[in-house]
C-alpha cells in the first residue's frame, strides 16, 4: 500500500472511531453590575493581608468570588468596573492600576488583586472550565507544600520529622528573636538560630527538606554570617535575609551567600521584583496572591521567573486566594513549592469549598472558575457598589487602548 492511501485509510478509520468534542456555548455579552465587599471578622486588621470577601455579580447571573482589599480601597476601584465587560481582564486591570493616575501602592494592590480574582472567576464558570485551563492547562498533577507553624511534637526534631511524615516536602522555621521584652541580641540570636536548625535539620533527615525565614531582622553582616553557618544543614532556601526597602541591596549581598535566596513576601506588582529577578540575585520568589494585583499579574511574575530560572515559593494568604495560587502554580512549568498555615486548612464557615489539601499537597481540581463556593449569608455586607465612576480623565490609543492621562 502507497504512503498516500496508507494515511487515507488511517485517517478515516479515525475519523469513523473519533468522538466529537462537546461543544461549549459562547456566553454573550456581559456586564458587570454590582460588586459587594463582605467583612470577615476572623481577617487580619492588616490592609495588605486581608481575608475579607468581594463578590462581582454580573446582568448573565454570574457571579464571581475574590478575596482581600480593605472597604476605601475596594470601593475606589470597583466603582471603575460597573457597566465593563468582565471578560476584558487585562483591560479592566489597567483601568484600575492606572485610573487614578498614580500607580497603586501595595495596599491598593490588594484590593485590585481581590476584584481581579473574582473576574477570572466568573470567565472560568461562563466558559465551564477552571481557570488553569484558561491559563494554559495543568503542567503538574499537584503542588508540593512545605508548612509554616506546623502543630509542636515537643522538641523541634519531633515536630520537624512529624511535617514531613504528613506529606509536606519542607519544614519552615523562623530566625530565633529575644523573649518577652528582652533586646535583640543579633549575634546571639544567630548562635541559637543555628542550633535550632540543626535540631530540624536531623529531624527532617536526609530525604527531607527545611527552610528558614529571617523576618528581615538582621542587618548586612549578621545575615551574611548567619546564611554561611547554615550552609552545611542544605537549607531548600532563606528567606527575608535582610530589610525590604532597597531591593538593589541584594546586588551586594549575592556574592557573599552561597544558600538559596527567597524574597518577595513584602513585594507587590513585578515592577518591585523583576530587577531581582533578571540579574537573577533570588532564586526564588516569594510574591503572592492577592498581594500582586491578582492572578494577572502573578502570571507575568510567573512568566519573568520562568526566563531567568527563577522558582516560585508563594506566601500563604486566605482561602480564596490560595485556590487561585493553586491554578496558577498548576499552569507554571519551572519549580513550585507552596506555603501551608499548620497542618492543613481549617473549617472556614462562609466558604463551605475552596481548594483541595491531602497528604501535605494542593490538588488542582475541575471545577469551573476557581472553584469556590460562598456562603454570603455568614458573613456581613459592608459596601456595595453599583454606580460608576472614573476619578480622571481616561485617553486611548488610536487602537483603542489605554495610556495614562
Amino acid at each position: 500500500m502507497r504512503r498516500r492511501e496508507f494515511l487515507s485509510v488511517g485517517l478515516a478509520g479515525a475519523a469513523a472511531t473519533a468522538r466529537p468534542a462537546p461543544a461549549v456555548a459562547a456566553p454573550g455579552p456581559m456586564k458587570i453590575t454590582r460588586i459587594r465587599f463582605y467583612r470577615d471578622p476572623n481577617s487580619r486588621p492588616i490592609f495588605n493581608q486581608s481575608s475579607h470577601i468581594v463578590t462581582v455579580e454580573t446582568d448573565q447571573g454570574i457571579t464571581g468570588i475574590g478575596e482581600g482589599g480593605s472597604k476605601d480601597t475596594i470601593e475606589q476601584c470597583a466603582a471603575m468596573l460597573i457597566g465593563e465587560d468582565p471578560f476584558r481582564i487585562e483591560h479592566l486591570w489597567q483601568l484600575m492600576y492606572r485610573g487614578y493616575f498614580y500607580p497603586p501602592g501595595r495596599e491598593k494592590l490588594h484590593a485590585l488583586g481581590a476584584l481581579d480574582l473574582a473576574l477570572w472567576d466568573i470567565k472560568g464558570k461562563a466558559l465551564g472550565v477552571p481557570v488553569y485551563e484558561l491559563l494554559g492547562g495543568a503542567t503538574r498533577e499537584h503542588i508540593e507544600c512545605y508548612s509554616t507553624g506546623f502543630p509542636s511534637k515537643g522538641s523541634l526534631r519531633e515536630t520537624a520529622r512529624a511535617c514531613i511524615e504528613a506529606g509536606f516536602r519542607a519544614f519552615r522555621t523562623s530566625m530565633a528573636g529575644p523573649q518577652g521584652d528582652a533586646p535583640f541580641d543579633a549575634r546571639e540570636m544567630v548562635r541559637k538560630t543555628v542550633e535550632q536548625c540543626r535540631e530540624i535539620r536531623e529531624g527532617v533527615g536526609k530525604d527531607g527538606d527545611w527552610a528558614i525565614d529571617i523576618h528581615t531582622r538582621l542587618d548586612f553582616a549578621d545575615a551574611v554570617r548567619l546564611c554561611t553557618l547554615l550552609e552545611d544543614l542544605d537549607p531548600f532556601f532563606v528567606e527575608d535575609l535582610v530589610r525590604s526597602e532597597n531591593p538593589a541591596v541584594y546586588r551586594t549581598l549575592r556574592p557573599q551567600v552561597k544558600v538559596p535566596i527567597a524574597v518577595g513576601e513584602q513585594f507587590g506588582d513585578r515592577w518591585e521584583i523583576n530587577e531581582l529577578v533578571e540579574q537573577h540575585l533570588i532564586d526564588y520568589s516569594r510574591v503572592t496572591i492577592p498581594n500582586c494585583g491578582g492572578v494577572t499579574e502573578f502570571m507575568k511574575i510567573a512568566a519573568l521567573c520562568e526566563t531567568h530560572y527563577v522558582g516560585l515559593v508563594p506566601h500563604f494568604t486566605g482561602p480564596v486566594a490560595t485556590a487561585a495560587v493553586v491554578h496558577c502554580c498548576a499552569a507554571f512549568s519551572g519549580p513550585v513549592l507552596m506555603e501551608m498555615l499548620g497542618a492543613g486548612p481549617r473549617e472556614v464557615p462562609h466558604l463551605p469549598q475552596h481548594f483541595d489539601f491531602r497528604n501535605g499537597k494542593l490538588w488542582p481540581n475541575r471545577r469551573p472558575g476557581l472553584g469556590v463556593e460562598f456562603d454570603a449569608k455568614r458573613l456581613p455586607l459592608i459596601a456595595e457598589v453599583t454606580e460608576r465612576s472614573r476619578p480622571i480623565p481616561l485617553y486611548r490609543r488610536r487602537d483603542g487602548s489605554i495610556t495614562n492621562w
